[in-house]
């Protein structure tokens, strides 16, 4: 049988970090606010994979209060989600994401993004959709106030 679970996830852009999306680290002037690395491209994907498996979310596996993913390395996380997915007896078919950036512009790392979540997730790079957007200097993300991502997964759960 067949899954679909969908992430949404945004972070506010804070002076002094980097900005890490899809494992890639991104030359920008700011990085993105969060208790981990703030990948925000990987979070919502997170949430994809965990939303099939109707697990909640990753405020719920690892919660922003607990010291112990204070600066966690999110794509350690996804190969964590990826892992509960296996346990479980799923097996993920295919993933797809978008993220909304008016800068920077992001279509240099797809490729490598794409790589980098396949790799955690344990499944081909030919799995893993990225496409990155602008708003067209509408909203939030317009006003270049932070990064936004939604996210899609296919899973089967092998029955």
């Amino acid at each position: 049988m067949l899954r679909i679970g969908h992430g949404f996830d945004v972070h506010a852009f804070a002076e002094g970090r980097r900005l890490i999306l899809g494992g890639v680290d991104v030359p920008a002037e700011r990085g993105l606010a969060g208790h981990s690395d703030a990948d925000v491209l990987a979070h919502a994907l997170m949430d994809a994979v965990l939303g099939a498996m109707r697990a909640g979310d990753i405020g719920k596996l690892f919660p922003d209060t607990d010291p112990a993913y204070e600066g966690a390395d999110s794509l350690g996380l996804m190969a964590r989600v990826a892992g509960l997915a296996r346990e479980r007896g799923f097996v993920i078919q295919d993933v797809d994401c978008t993220v909304a950036a008016q800068a920077p512009k992001l279509a240099p790392y797809r490729e490598q993004m794409r790589a980098n979540m396949a790799a955690a997730l344990g499944v081909d790079v030919e799995h893993v959709g990225v496409k990155a957007t602008t708003t067209e200097r509408l909203g939030f993300v317009g006003r270049e106030e932070g990064i936004a991502a939604w996210a899609v997964a296919l899973l089967d759960d092998g029955r």
